[in-house]
């Protein structure tokens, strides 16, 4: 994974991204990132907190109020079904005896702990979980996307097929300790630019001599 990770670096650089410290929002945010670009879960967010400024205000909304605020997201029925499911969730959580919609606690708290939250939540995944608890403070976790699934797999660092939670735990062993997000944000970089799903650009890519896998794609 060293190796990976150099070369990796020597392509895209270290990102330089430090936590935001707002957990809800991220939470947010990942839902509405689901089957879309950047640019369209963006414009959706920005539209929610323009339209609803504060957390109870989507929760308690009219369920048609926050699909026509997110609509540039796609998929909005269901994205705005989820997320007022997952505000009143931790709205009720006894983790919370004041029932305030917040998320704070998870600063301190152990990373198995608040994941196990996160993902007890109505939709909530380990990779939804992976991105609050990594962006927001930091925490060790890394999100799998199907970006990170794939050249991970290609590379022969997961299993092939495997389920979710299994290339969550092992992508999670290979990291070394305060390097998550470089790994996260730059194999999705590289998954993005060069080891694309069907026809991968696997005579530019930079991790060509360490990938098994590339013969079998040059074929193609």
């Amino acid at each position: 994974m060293r190796k990976v990770r150099d070369r990796l670096r020597e392509v895209y650089g270290t990102p330089l991204m430090k936590p935001h410290g707002d957990p809800l929002a991220e939470l947010v945010l990942t839902v509405l990132s689901q089957s879309t670009n950047d640019r369209n879960r963006d414009v959706a967010y920005l539209r929610l907190r323009e339209r609803l400024p504060t957390w109870e205000a989507v929760r308690d909304a009219p369920v048609a109020e926050v699909e026509e605020a997110i609509r540039p997201g796609g998929i909005s029925k269901v994205k705005s079904a989820r997320i007022q499911a997952i505000l009143a969730a931790i709205a009720m959580h006894p983790r919370d005896p004041r029932r305030e919609l917040s998320l704070d606690w998870m600063c301190a708290a152990p990373v198995s702990e608040s994941r196990d939250y996160l993902t007890a939540l109505p939709g909530v995944g380990r990779k939804t979980a992976a991105c609050v608890l990594l962006f927001s403070y930091g925490l060790r976790d890394v999100p799998v996307d199907t970006h990170v699934s794939r050249v991970g797999t290609r590379l022969g660092l997961l299993r092939k097929s495997a389920p979710f939670e299994e290339l969550h735990d092992e992508m999670l062993a290979l990291t070394p300790p305060g390097e998550e997000l470089e790994l996260h944000v730059n194999l999705l970089r590289h998954g993005r630019r060069t080891c694309h799903a069907r026809s991968p650009a696997c005579e530019e890519c930079a991790l060509a001599r360490m990938c098994p896998s590339r013969k079998d794609f040059t074929r193609t």
